[in-house]
């Protein structure tokens, strides 16, 4: 039997959203994020709200995922969910305000994108990338951080599918086939690493991470930033 056909694991559950709903919250929003690792493209974040019902059949953490399972369950997921939304910050956004904010807005833009405002956010791993940034209207979102929520949290799992299907079909979109965008993503395989040395950086490309400083010959179009305090790390 092929990988492609080997059963999907089994998935998470509605544990943290139930004691979210049990504390008030009428809708939560599990929220997840891909790409904050790349060397080119976007960081894509997507937030998405479950009907807590019986979720799609095979759904956990994409990247326990084929490909192919993932992207029939993401198409699942689209009629499934009760609202989805994705926000994305740009590698010159990244270059120009580094990782953390750039995660901080496109995770505002994906959550504002929704079309009722989450009364609570469940976040993947133990950082807050949200910080004390508000809303539209002001008010802070109110989060909470649970540590591999995508292989706990229904909402998390279906977000982290979403993200990752729309940001590797955004990836294999953007041409450069010489740099194997639709088969990394913009990760540094060894295809996309020498293309880089063969042919330099495109347009999607980050210029503020370190591997510029690796290729003598476009090492000049590194772009350097001060140390932003509370950076989060690119692993």
């Amino acid at each position: 039997m092929g990988t492609e056909d080997t059963p999907a694991p089994s998935g998470p559950g509605y544990a943290v959203e139930e004691q979210l709903t049990a504390a008030g919250a009428v809708r939560v929003a599990g929220v997840d994020e891909v790409g904050r690792g790349a060397w080119a493209g976007p960081v894509v974040v997507c937030a998405a709200v479950t009907r807590m019902d019986t979720p799609p059949e095979g759904l956990t953490d994409s990247k326990m995922l084929t490909p192919r399972r993932r992207t029939a369950i993401a198409e699942v997921l689209e009629d499934w969910l009760a609202a989805y939304a994705f926000g994305a910050a740009g590698p010159e956004e990244i270059d120009d305000v580094g990782m953390t904010e750039a995660l901080r807005r496109a995770a505002v833009r994906a959550l504002e994108a929704l079309p009722e405002r989450p009364d609570a956010v469940i976040l993947d791993g133990a950082h807050n990338f949200l910080g004390d940034r508000a809303a539209a209207d002001g008010r802070p979102w109110p989060v909470r951080t649970e540590i591999k929520a995508d292989l706990r949290s229904v909402s998390v799992a279906a977000a982290s599918v979403l993200a990752k299907v729309h940001r590797d079909t955004l990836m294999a979109g953007l041409g450069h086939e010489e740099y194997g965008f639709a088969a990394n993503a913009g990760y540094p395989s060894p295809v996309h690493q020498d293309a880089l040395r063969r042919l330099g950086p495109t347009p999607h490309h980050r210029l503020s991470w370190s591997y510029l400083d690796d290729l003598p010959e476009w090492r000049h179009l590194r772009k350097h930033r001060p140390e932003i305090e509370g950076q989060l790390s690119l692993i």
